[in-house]
């Protein structure tokens, strides 16, 4: 009874497992769908304030040439510092393996297991952390409007 239990049990956590995998066209299209939500957003924007401030379409013109030369300049910014970043991340790699190294040398084989378990540990307490502050600054629901 009890392999049954736990063999129906191990199915059940296998699947769930195999659901949660993310493919490479779910990832495609997944920023497909923020790049548009983005370009509705922008599309929004510029027309509240057409609303707002009463903007020609020649200063509506000007507006978008002016947020795509931003984002552009935006962009190659994030381009350029990229290779800062891969090299910090490559740094900290090194200096993480360093660090692993040298415990391993100092801490007994025990010690060492429940070291790397209690890192691993904490960093999933990171990990959720993260997640939580993420989830409370997205908004629940759009604002009310206003009742004039």
């Amino acid at each position: 009874m009890k392999k049954i239990v736990l063999a129906i049990a191990f199915i059940g956590l296998g699947s769930v497992a195999m659901a949660q995998q993310v493919t490479p066209q779910d990832r495609a299209g997944k920023r497909a769908e923020i790049i548009e939500k983005m370009q509705q957003r922008e599309q929004d924007h510029l027309a509240q304030m057409q609303k707002d401030l009463k903007l020609n379409d020649t200063q509506v013109a000007q507006i978008k040439a002016l947020h795509e030369k931003q984002k552009a300049g935006m962009k190659a910014d994030f381009e350029k510092n990229k290779e800062i970043r891969q090299a910090r991340i490559e740094d900290m790699k090194a200096k993480r393996a360093q660090m692993d190294a040298d415990m391993k040398r100092i801490l007994t084989p025990q010690q060492y297991d429940q070291w790397q378990a209690d890192r691993k540990e904490k960093m999933e307490q990171r990990r959720m952390a993260m997640k939580d502050r993420r989830m409370m600054k997205k908004p629940i629901a759009p604002p009310a409007p206003e009742m004039k």
